[in-house]
This record gives C-alpha cells, sequence and structure tokens, in this order.
C-alpha cells in the first residue's frame, strides 16, 4: 500500500509517498495547482503498484481544488482534521517545521491509520453553496454590528438619545427606521429649529415617503429629547457628511445580510431535510439555514458524538489515577460558526421558556442546580444536537425508503 502525504499551501502542494516500514516511494516533490500539474500528480499517483490512499489536511479552502481533482481521478482521498496531524507524535525531539516534513508526517499518519481514514465526498453544489454564503453572511453580519457602533456613536455627538426612540425592526431590503431617520434628521437643529407642529408635520410625511408607521407620541418624544440635547459638535457640513455617509454604510450592509439571508432559506429549503429542520423550537428562517449550512450531511458522522465532537460542545474528560475531575471545559475544536448559532438558539430557549421542550427543561435543570451561564448553555447545545442529529437521521432513513416515484411517457406517476 502507498501512503500519499500532501501539505497543502494556497499556490502549490509538496507531495510525499510512504510505504510500511519506512520505505520511501517517492521523496518529497513540489506540485503547482494548475489543471497541467494536478492532472500530472493524479497520473503519477495512479501508476504506483498496489493500492494508493491520498492525506491531506481539512484546512481553508486550498485543498478542496486538489482533493476534487484526485477524486474524479478515481483515487482514495481523505481529507483530516489539521488537529489530528498536528498532535502526531513526530517520533523526534527536534521541531521542524517545512512542507517536506509535513508531507512526510502526513504520509506517515496515514500508514498509521490506514483502516480508519474516510474518503472524500465532494460536498454538492447547494450545500457547497449553502456554507459559502453563511460564511459571507456572518462576516456581513460583524460589519454591520461595528457600522452600528459606529453610527451611534457619532449620533451620540450631534443627536444624543435619539437611537433608543425607535424600535422598528430591519426590514427585508436592509432599511431601518432610525437609520433613516437619522439620515434626514442628522443634527438636533434639524428638529427643534421647527415647532412643535411644524416637526410633526414633517416627520408624517417623512413616515408616509419611507413607508413607515406615524405616530404623534413617537414626534413629541423625539421633539422633547431635541430640546433638551447638549450636543458636542455643531450643525456644519463636516457633521452632515459624516452622519449621512455613515448612515449610508449602514444601510447598504444591512441590504447585504437580509439578501444573503433570503438566498440562504431558498437553498436550504431545496434540502430534504428542511421541514424537520425547521420544525424544531427556536429554528427559524435564519438559523435553521446557519445550522444546515455548518452540519451539511448528517449521514457523514457515525454517530450523535460525532456531531457534538464537530461542533466543540463536548466536554473534555480529565481523569488519571484517583483523580477523576466531573466537570470540565468543553473542547471547543470544530466550527465556531455552528457554535455561535447554538449559542443564539439556546438564548431563543431562555427568553421564550417553552415548559414542554426537553431541551429548555435540560437547561432549567441545570441552572437550577447552581450551574454557571456559560456552563448550562454549552450544556443546552449539546442536548439540541443530540436531538438534531436523531431527527434529522431518521426523516432522511424514512425518505430512503421510500419507493422513488418516476414519471412515465403519459406523465402517470410509476412506483418501483
Amino acid at each position: 500500500m502507498n501512503a500519499a502525504g500532501i501539505d497543502v499551501s494556497s499556490k502549490k502542494s509538496t507531495v510525499a509517498v510512504l510505504r510500511p516500514f519506512g520505505e520511501v516511494v517517492k521523496l518529497p516533490f513540489d506540485v503547482n495547482h494548475s489543471a497541467e500539474g494536478l492532472a500530472s500528480l493524479a497520473q503519477q499517483l495512479k501508476s504506483l503498484d498496489g493500492e494508493t490512499r491520498v492525506v491531506m489536511e481539512h484546512t481553508g479552502r486550498y485543498y478542496e481544488s486538489v482533493a476534487n481533482v484526485l477524486h474524479e481521478a478515481g483515487l482514495y482521498v481523505s481529507a483530516v482534521n489539521p488537529l489530528l496531524i498536528k498532535e502526531y507524535g513526530g517520533n523526534s525531539l527536534r521541531r521542524v517545521k517545512t512542507d517536506k516534513a509535513d508531507a512526510v508526517k502526513i504520509a506517515r499518519y496515514a500508514l498509521d491509520n490506514w483502516t480508519d481514514l474516510r474518503d472524500y465526498t465532494p460536498m454538492d453544489t447547494i450545500r457547497y453553496d449553502l456554507k459559502t454564503l453563511n460564511r459571507q453572511f456572518q462576516l456581513a453580519s460583524k460589519q454591520r454590528t461595528a457600522t452600528a457602533n459606529n453610527l451611534i456613536a457619532l449620533q451620540e455627538q450631534s443627536f444624543p438619545g435619539i437611537r433608543k426612540c425607535f424600535d422598528s425592526p430591519v426590514r427585508k431590503d436592509g432599511t431601518q427606521k432610525w437609520v433613516d431617520f437619522t439620515y434626514t434628521f442628522w443634527h438636533v437643529n434639524c428638529v427643534r429649529k421647527h415647532s412643535l407642529n411644524a416637526f410633526a408635520e414633517r416627520y408624517r410625511k417623512w413616515c408616509s415617503r419611507h413607508g413607515y408607521i406615524f405616530k404623534q407620541s413617537n414626534a413629541e418624544e423625539v421633539y422633547a429629547l431635541a430640546k433638551a440635547a447638549v450636543v458636542l459638535v455643531p450643525e456644519s457640513e463636516v457633521t452632515k457628511l459624516l452622519v449621512q455617509e455613515a448612515a449610508n454604510q449602514l444601510t447598504s450592509i444591512s441590504r447585504s445580510v437580509e439578501t444573503y439571508r433570503a438566498e440562504m432559506n431558498r437553498l436550504a429549503s431545496m434540502l430534504p431535510e428542511y421541514p424537520v429542520v425547521m420544525e424544531m423550537y427556536g429554528i427559524g428562517e435564519s438559523f435553521g439555514p446557519q445550522l444546515m449550512a455548518e452540519i451539511g450531511d448528517i449521514r457523514r458522522f457515525e454517530h450523535k458524538k460525532s456531531l457534538v465532537a464537530f461542533a466543540g460542545v463536548d466536554p473534555m474528560p480529565n481523569q488519571s489515577g484517583e483523580k477523576n475531575v466531573r466537570s470540565n471545559r468543553s473542547s471547543k475544536r470544530g466550527s465556531p460558526y455552528l457554535r455561535r448559532t447554538l449559542f443564539n438558539i439556546m438564548g431563543i430557549y431562555l427568553k421564550c421558556s417553552p415548559a414542554n421542550e426537553p431541551v429548555y427543561q435540560f437547561i432549567d435543570r441545570k441552572r437550577a442546580e447552581g450551574k454557571p451561564f456559560y456552563v448550562y448553555m454549552t450544556a443546552g447545545s449539546n442536548k439540541f444536537l443530540r436531538r438534531y442529529y436523531a431527527k434529522v437521521r431518521d426523516y432522511l432513513s424514512m425518505l430512503d425508503d421510500l419507493p422513488s416515484v418516476d414519471l412515465d411517457s403519459t406523465g402517470l406517476k410509476q412506483q418501483d
């Protein structure tokens, strides 16, 4: 058997091929990430005598093009967690960090774990696009939070406290009432230079023009705030530019976030597990697609513990001799995006307190036992993932057992 270890980087990879008992088949060599270079590599590996398995680290996006080309060429490819390679013993006291040494180390890992290697299966197009969209959605959400904080900081100088006068949610086009209001009424003088009736009439027309609900009480609240406010910056063109540009940036980013959210929900609805996932408590059109994007096909996990470990919410055992620590920290070695989504879902359970939901009952019991906040939130995430695994696995198994349905030439359904 031949173990090909590939250390992947952005533009090239280093390949080493070993056989049992330390036999070197090919010394480490570099391969460019081009169609010609990867095709040549596939040909070289296929020409070797005996079974050949290719192993590489599951890092970033660089490995995917190499794995896809080799997989399509008919080679057995396995992408492993880089932490497994890092913790794999090098059988040396020296610390050597080169591409050639890493390629040899990966090949040695492949030989020692030959029977446990899992064949790489390229993610289908829908799941791949959904996961990519989720990563962009998470990035845009962070940018929106930072941009909103920046706008609020500028508001506190030109119109302090105005943010608290509005509680309208973000609309599907990314607009929000407080942001649009800030763009038009960017300084307290834009309000208090008018009388109350004049401002209320102008505010009413503004609401009608932007599609917002007008309330006289809201106009009076804003006017009273403007009259009492102490501002730090004058009513100048510079202040107007800063506030309005910050508002434009926030609206633009919010529009991107909502666009990503809608497209993720559309793609997720095309996956077979969509109905059963959306029926789970705390899951909506935002968190449901995020879960499916990060978890992927549930059938790639052998059991529920594998999914829990993938999310990094599994407690790490700590036992040695008579020492046996029962309360341990979670590993946090899985997907941080999945953990963030789970944390938000657990927040919904705490806010809504559904007494009949097993996950909430479990969280509430841990909280009653005096467990710290992050402990029972992590424990709830663990419980939720186990239920998710069971529900989705059973549902997909049921779909697999159903007879296939086709249409004949007359358009009538025929069952196998």
